[in-house]
């Protein structure tokens, strides 16, 4: 079974810090691109950052010195690093995997909202 599961979200003040994480299982991890994308509310989704499977590294403009993305080949996880984080990152984040072949996976999806 193909399937993305999210965790890490929460609730932090501004200016603090998150780290999100994604465990895969039913695809061939290494071979799979991966991404984080947010969707706020009344807001279509968007890219946040995107791990090749050879490990390069691509960011939003609005996240870039901020967010960090990572992958784990022997565990099958990606992972976002975020900090300072702001009000206007509160939005749904979702996984998503791009492995070769027809398939795209997306996650259930994980809360953050920036608040004090």
């Amino acid at each position: 079974q193909v399937q993305l599961v999210e965790s890490g979200g929460g609730l932090v003040q501004p200016g603090g810090s998150l780290r999100l994480s994604c465990a895969a299982s039913g695809i061939i991890f290494r071979l799979a691109a991966m991404g984080w994308y947010r969707q706020a509310p009344g807001k279509q989704r968007e890219l946040v950052a995107g791990i090749s499977s050879g490990g390069s590294t691509h960011y939003a403009d609005s996240v870039k010195g901020r967010f960090t993305i990572s992958r784990d080949n022997a565990k099958n996880t990606v992972s976002l690093q975020m900090n300072s984080l702001k009000p206007e990152d509160t939005a749904v984040y979702y996984c998503n995997a791009d492995p070769p072949g027809p398939i795209n996976v997306w996650g259930q999806g994980t809360q953050l909202t920036v608040s004090s």
